[in-house]
């Protein structure tokens, strides 16, 4: 219980609330936040609730070099696709990476490096990259090689096969664990410097 000379908790938030977040155009939203081989979190799932505008406003920034962590890839001419035609893009997180003959040809010629990460795997390495935890331990992809982290049983399993020197790369430094009577491995978190999101309507002063 509060006392009555005690701050309300509203004192705290206050100064905060009282900046206006709401941009004009996504290229004022992405001012001054974008440099080169930043790691970005981008939402929507396939297509569907993807910040399309914000994508846009991304490529015509000429930034380069991203990591691009997403359920997906976009198509060639749409989604985060427009990112790979204009070959900003390094490497990609993402869960599933069909639907993409852009994406499909980098990946083959060794240009695109790409990191296969189970749905909800992705998720939590998101969720424990805000939450400050370094580490978690999933028995989600268990006796696959995205457990192992064995490139070489991967490009088997895919019948890709990749140029020379180029390394498909999963699950860095994957490590066995027994848990629970359960066999787990770890996953790394990983933080982005920023997520693109998509909304109908956002506050002025969200926080």
């Amino acid at each position: 219980m509060r006392t009555s000379d005690e701050p309300s908790p509203l004192a705290y938030t206050t100064p905060l609330m009282a900046l206006n977040k709401v941009h004009k155009s996504c290229v004022d939203a992405l001012h001054g936040l974008l440099r080169d081989d930043l790691l970005i979190a981008v939402g929507g799932f396939g297509l569907c609730g993807i910040p399309e505008n914000l994508i846009i406003a991304l490529r015509d920034s000429g930034v380069k070099g991203l990591t691009i962590a997403s359920n997906n890839a976009g198509i060639d001419d749409w989604g985060l696709g427009l990112l790979l035609k204009t070959r900003q893009v390094r490497r990609m997180i993402s869960s599933y990476v069909g639907e993409n003959a852009e994406f499909e040809r980098q990946f083959m010629a060794g240009e695109l490096q790409v990191e296969f990460t189970p749905q909800g795997t992705l998720a939590e390495r998101l969720r424990a990259g805000g939450a400050g935890i370094p580490a978690f331990y999933t028995r989600t992809g268990l006796s696959t090689q995205v457990a192992e982290g064995n490139a070489l049983a991967a490009q088997a399993s895919l019948r890709f096969t990749l140029a020379p020197g180029f390394q498909l790369r999963l699950l860095k430094e994957s490590r066995m664990r027994f848990l629970t009577a359960k066999h787990s491995y770890s996953s790394e978190e990983f933080e982005p410097m920023f997520r693109l999101l998509k909304h109908g309507k956002a506050m002025h002063s969200a926080i």
